[in-house]
Parts: structure tokens; C-alpha cells; sequence
């Protein structure tokens, strides 16, 4: 089954970041960080439901106002989330208007801050003249942020002298029906198919499915013959972070097997002193994370304007570490130990997973 993603990088590499991931069965969108976004048209903001927001520097964020202008007359609701603090810059963003006309406005804003053990959230209406409501604080598991019917989104914090979040969103499960069995059987699609799919995605092998001729089937039974289980896919989003071996591991747990990687690279690595002294991270160094995590496939971006006209050259470093060509990991003893911990996780969970088969 094809994804239901359809990312794109809205400004060229040397330009602000942000990850625009349209949603192609359900209408609308998501938008990693909020830097320029004057190449997305007026469409394809309107169709965001969430925007993720690694941090508040202004190359990640100055978008906001534009697509505040954008949505402020629309019947819409848009949650953003990211770090502490966002609420605060979310609410000195709109302090600066005067919303003296906005009553018959419907627009709400929903913003949603990561901490530690949970997600501190505020509203935002015009109707109020985005007068700030808090909401209650949800408890919630490391990592989680978002949970919807169709894709879950988690993060993780790196260090960029500041706490930035990095980004995975995942499509739920592929679970397909195999017709052809389905007319062997004479069965009618009807409202049994929906409960079959929700007691798989639940786990519940036990529940009992009432099929249209009369018959009362444990879901595992059936969905053995019946489902097509396949995963969805996965995409991570890292920007502004130091290579370190608390940020590396990080990363790697974030993007392990994804799909496609997004990953900054601020310099090349002939300068990674300068990296590190910026909290950021090179070519070379995203080839590795995006390597040892087991990535599909890496596209690097958000590279300094000093070396304009030098693309190629992102592109040629971070993909000749990501296929192996160059090797990170025989320069500096911690990032060997990276290397190493990832390949003794990999080989764990295959065993887990060939035991549970």
C-alpha cells in the first residue's frame, strides 16, 4: 500500500528549515518548524493540522505571524507544539497585535509543550482576542506527543545550548483486507471488518467477531487469513544539535529504521570544530547518525550560507558516510562505542523478534 505521507522540504538547503508533510488520505497536513515559509502557497497552509517546532531561534519560527495572517479568518483549529517555553513565545507573538475585531473569529490555537513526564497545553482563541487558557497538564509516557487515529508523532530533546526537540511521525499499521478470500468465504464487507481491524491494532487476539453469516471468530483466527499487516512509514526530523554521545544516542533511538531521515548539516567536516562550537552538526556526522540508526534513506539540508554554491559537496559527504564508504566511528572512541551499541540493539531485537514469530 502506498503512504500516506508526502514530505517535502518547502526552502532550499542553504534556506530556513521546514518539513511540510501533506496527508494524502486525510486532507490535511503537518509542518516540522516554521522558519520562511513564503514558498508554501496559501492551500497548503490552510491544510495544516500541526505544527512542530524544534525551537524558537528565529530561523525555526518567524513563519508563525505569516501563518497566523493565513488562518486568522478560517473556521480552523492548529495545535503547535515544542519545547518549554513555546507558550510564552506563542503568547508574546499575539501580544503584539491588537485583536479588538476578532469576536466573530472561530480560529483556536492549541499549544502543546513537551516536559519531562508530561504535556503542558494552552488555548488560544480569537474569539477572546487570544487571550491565554490553560489547560490541564497531561501525563504522558517519554517521547509521546501527538496520538491521532491516522499517525503518532514522538520526540526526543537535544542539546542546542537550549532544549531542541527532534521529530519521528509514524503512519499507523497498513492493515489490508484480502478480497479474494473474502469471496471465497461469501462474506459481505460490512461493519465486522472495522472491529476485526481495531481488535488487531489493540492487540486483542480473543475478541470475538460476529461475522455476517451468524459465526463468532477469535480476531487472531481470522485476521490470519483475512489481514495483511504491514507497517507504516516513518519519518524523522533533526536540526541544531552538537554531536555528543548524549545527543548521538538520542538521535539513533529517535530514527531507528525510519524511512527517510531529515537531518541538518550546518558545516562540512573539515570544519567540525566550528560545529561544535555552534551545537551543530556536520555532513559527515548526520551520514553516521542516519547510518548507525538504520535509516532507508537520508536527506541532508540547512546548510550555513558560507558555503554557498557548494551543495554538492553536503550531499557527497553525508551520503559516503551513510553507505559506509567513510567510516565516523574509527576516529573518536565514543562514537565507536555508538556504533558498536546500535549493532548489539539491532541484533537483540531481531532475536525478540524472531522468537515472537
Amino acid at each position: 500500500m502506498k503512504s500516506s505521507f508526502r514530505p517535502m522540504l518547502v526552502n532550499g538547503p542553504f534556506q530556513d528549515p521546514a518539513l511540510y508533510v501533506a496527508l494524502r488520505w486525510q486532507g490535511d497536513a503537518l509542518l516540522f518548524d516554521l522558519g520562511r515559509i513564503d514558498r508554501l502557497s496559501p492551500g497548503h497552509c490552510l491544510r495544516l493540522s500541526y505544527v512542530c517546532v524544534s525551537h524558537t531561534h528565529m530561523d525555526h519560527f518567524m513563519g508563525f505571524d505569516q501563518l497566523l495572517r493565513l488562518t486568522l479568518p478560517r473556521d480552523r483549529e492548529l495545535t503547535f507544539c515544542g519545547p518549554p517555553g513555546l507558550i510564552d513565545n506563542i503568547r508574546g507573538k499575539l501580544a503584539g497585535y491588537t485583536w479588538n475585531l476578532t469576536a466573530s473569529y472561530t480560529l483556536a490555537l492549541t499549544v502543546v509543550e513537551r516536559h519531562d513526564d508530561r504535556l503542558v497545553r494552552a488555548r488560544f482563541r480569537a474569539s477572546t482576542g487570544f487571550a491565554s487558557e490553560p489547560l490541564p497538564d497531561v501525563v504522558a509516557p517519554p517521547h509521546a506527543l501527538v496520538d491521532t487515529d491516522a499517525f503518532h508523532i514522538a520526540t526526543t530533546t537535544l542539546d542546542h545550548r537550549i532544549p531542541c526537540l527532534a521529530f519521528r511521525v509514524s503512519e499507523r499499521r497498513h492493515l489490508n483486507v484480502r478480497t479474494d478470500v473474502l469471496a471465497a468465504r461469501a462474506l459481505r464487507p460490512g461493519a465486522w471488518l472495522a472491529a476485526l481491524k481495531h481488535a488487531v491494532r489493540a492487540g486483542d487476539d480473543h475478541a470475538r467477531i460476529a461475522l455476517p453469516n451468524g459465526e463468532s471468530i477469535p480476531a487472531s483466527v481470522l485476521a490470519r487469513d483475512l489481514i495483511q499487516d504491514q507497517r507504516g512509514q516513518q519519518i524523522a526530523y533533526v536540526v541544531d544539535t552538537r554531536f555528543d554521545p548524549d545527543n548521538g544516542r538520542r538521535v539513533v533511538e529517535l530514527a531507528r529504521d525510519v524511512d527517510l531521515l531529515y537531518a541538518e548539516a550546518r558545516f562540512l567536516d573539515v570544519d567540525r570544530d566550528e560545529a561544535e562550537k555552534r551545537h551543530h552538526l556536520t555532513a559527515r556526522q548526520s551520514g553516521f547518525l542516519a547510518r548507525v540508526a538504520g535509516a532507508r534513506r537520508l536527506e541532508v539540508f540547512h546548510f550555513s550560507p558560507r558555503y554557498q554554491g557548494m551543495a554538492q559537496a553536503f550531499h557527497a559527504e553525508a551520503q559516503a558516510e551513510f553507505r559506509g564508504e567513510t567510516r565516523l566511528e574509527e576516529t573518536e572512541s565514543w562514537v565507536a562505542e555508538l556504533a558498536d551499541a546500535a549493532r548489539s540493539d539491532e541484533r537483540d531485537r531481531r532475536v525478540a523478534g524472531d522468537a515472537r514469530s
